[in-house]
């Protein structure tokens, strides 16, 4: 089972998010855009490991207090294209004391310095020039309330998350 750990947005910046995607596509971009019910934040990529029940105990033990997020820039690695969020200390010291604690337990992930960035498009594609036409980035904030642990699973759609349990 492949899992990972997220913050899952509100309305408000999932509308954001799509909104943003909608104008890329107006604009010509092509590409495999994110759908609304997978945008996510992740903290945490497991990837294949078969004992969520041991995933959730190690989140349980790393505190949680709930912390501001804002939506700011927008961005490429290769032909992936993403959206960014403010710098935000609270956000990289939990995800740190998140990490190490999955470290603890012997749970495997990757890790890949923590780059905090929503998957908008991948394998992004535009012909009318070398840079993606940005007129202005997603704007939005919220309060990160919980953190999610998410299962991936590759469905006839494409791939499908299901929230396993949160805290």
């Amino acid at each position: 089972m492949r899992l990972f750990i997220a913050i899952n947005f509100n309305e408000k910046i999932l509308d954001a998010l799509t909104g943003f995607q909608e104008e890329m596509k107006i604009h010509g971009v092509k590409g495999n855009f994110t759908k609304r019910e997978n945008l996510h934040l992740t903290l945490a990529f497991i990837g294949d490991y078969g004992n969520p029940d041991k995933v959730l105990d190690a989140m349980e033990q790393v505190s949680f207090e709930p912390f501001d997020i804002s939506l700011s820039g927008v961005g490429s690695y290769g032909d992936l294209f993403w959206a960014g969020l403010s710098e935000n200390p609270k956000l990289a010291a939990y995800v740190k004391r998140l990490r190490k604690e999955l470290a603890e337990h012997g749970i495997p992930f990757d890790r890949k310095r923590f780059s905090p960035h929503i998957t908008l498009i991948r394998r992004a594609e535009y012909k009318g020039g070398e840079m993606i036409p940005v007129t202005e980035a997603p704007k939005g904030h919220m309060k990160a309330a919980n953190i999610s642990l998410m299962k991936s699973e590759r469905g006839k759609q494409g791939m499908i998350y299901t929230e396993i349990g949160s805290f």
